[in-house]
């Protein structure tokens, strides 16, 4: 099966195609059967939007593929900043509703852990704006704590012993920071790999915003001058 992986959960702008082909059926966890065909990984917080669709086309020409070939998609779900985790998951949805193929929404933080599942005790942060951090714990590969959002200093650090995601935010919990710095197609797929193996039906896709977004509607912002007043 040919997948499409895409994420835009962190300034990184992730696309990339991969052949998944399990050698048999292995749990969670196993990176069997996993090869990166192509991926376009482009780190820039503002261009999500411009960047993303032409880093998939460019993803599928250098694999010799079409769109046609593609069995499933596979996207981050966050958390992450409203603006730009709409732009992956608007995409994936739009390819997968195109292509009549499934879209499988996965956790963000999951897929970075996914690159670092020999660490024990690990602890994945990424960068939330307004001073604080996304962040989730992992036990052997197994997220035991998060997703959640908070000041750095509140983070429930548990036994954590590594970390890895954003390396300005993870430098500050003083420990070793490996460098699986955002999700990569390889993370996403494996993450993803129990439901593209057992054929599942995709639950709906729900971002990870884990706070209301900065923009307010009308009727928000004429109670809030109606309080101040």
């Amino acid at each position: 099966m040919l997948v499409l992986a895409v994420d835009t959960s962190t300034p990184a702008v992730t696309a990339g195609v991969v052949r998944f082909a399990p050698r048999s059926t292995a749990a969670e966890g196993s990176d069997a059967g996993i090869e990166t065909l192509a991926q376009r990984i482009v780190v820039d917080a503002r261009r999500h939007a411009e960047v993303l669709t032409p880093n998939i086309v460019e993803c599928l020409e250098q694999s010799a593929l079409t769109p046609s070939d593609l069995g499933a998609v596979v996207v981050g779900v966050g958390p992450g900043p409203f603006t730009g985790l709409r732009v992956g998951m608007a995409t994936a949805a739009a390819f997968g509703d195109a292509l009549g193929i499934p879209v499988h929404g996965v956790c963000s933080l999951d897929a970075i852990a996914a690159e670092l599942l020999s660490e024990p005790e690990l602890l994945v942060v990424t960068d939330a704006r307004r001073r604080e951090v996304y962040w989730a714990r992992y036990r052997n590969g197994v997220r035991v704590a998060g997703p959640q959002v908070c000041g750095p200093e509140s983070v429930d650090r548990g036994g954590a012993t590594v970390a890895a995601g954003s390396p300005a935010h993870a430098a500050l919990f003083e420990m070793p920071v490996r460098e699986v710095t955002s999700p990569t197609p390889h993370g996403l797929v494996l993450v993803a790999a129990t439901a593209l193996i057992s054929g599942a039906t995709p639950q709906p896709l729900v971002p990870m915003y884990l706070r209301r977004p900065d923009a307010k509607t009308i009727a928000e912002r004429e109670a809030a001058k109606q309080v101040g007043r």
